[in-house]
């Protein structure tokens, strides 16, 4: 999607976002439009984020993108660790654990994913793959800062490729992930946390994931891209009371 389509995709959301309230609602656009997408929806009830950062704040990184750009562009959110990030670019848990740690130190709230491969769900690592992306991810966190930020589990073989996890599959994923937070932080801090579900959310399903009782949001691939299944979503979002 390029820069017309995607000030003219929030454009759309913003018209049919008239009357839905209690969702919070953010884009994250390559960071390219992250200016005209932002300019677009100033003023909106629309959140604006990134895809990456880098973990430093400043010097010799060409190329990079720090935190102050992003909020210097408005950016109030930074997905980390995206399944595409660790994979094609070899982003480690410790590379996300730095750019989490910069991240919520610049004042931003980070979106961390974890989420295993169809090999490893087929060989029953699910629990133990997910478990580790999440201790070696948030290495480190106070309680607060943990209560600051937002995970998304994002099955691999789920993304983009018209599978979906089950309603049943991805509640526990998101339960055992509360879990292994319980035991680190305390039950106060995690009630807080946010774990949203990503991997093909579409229109048709949204409600049937949402209402489970861990999955408290979407991150919301390719049925972002056209705002009557992003709306539809939302709007089923907004219907959930939890």
């Amino acid at each position: 999607m390029l820069r017309d389509s995607s000030v003219a995709l929030v454009h759309q959301l913003m018209d049919g976002l008239h009357g839905i309230s209690g969702v919070d609602v953010a884009v994250c656009p390559p960071s390219v439009y992250l200016h005209d997408v932002g300019a677009a929806i100033r003023g909106s009830s629309i959140g604006l984020g990134a895809q990456n950062v880098n973990q430093a704040a400043d010097g010799a990184f060409t190329g990079e993108i720090s935190c102050g750009m992003l909020k210097d562009l408005g950016c109030s959110y930074v997905i980390l660790g995206h399944s595409e990030r660790r994979a094609i670019f070899g982003e480690t848990d410790s590379m996300v654990n730095e750019k989490l740690k910069a991240v919520l130190k610049a004042g931003l709230t980070p979106i961390v994913c974890v989420g295993e491969t169809l090999e490893q769900r087929e060989a029953g690592k699910t629990q133990s793959v997910v478990q580790g992306q999440c201790i070696g991810s948030l290495a480190g966190l106070t309680g607060e800062e943990m209560a600051a930020t937002v995970l998304a589990y994002e099955p691999v073989w789920a993304i983009g490729t018209g599978k979906t996890a089950t309603p049943a599959q991805a509640e526990e994923v998101h339960a055992d992930i509360r879990g292994l937070l319980t035991k680190q932080f305390g039950t106060a801090v995690t009630e807080k946390v946010v774990i949203q579900y990503g991997g093909s959310v579409k229109a048709d399903n949204a409600m049937d994931l949402l209402s489970q009782p861990n999955i408290d949001g979407a991150l919301v691939g390719g049925a972002s891209l056209k705002s009557d299944s992003f709306l539809a979503i939302i709007r089923a979002a907004a219907a959930i009371k939890k």
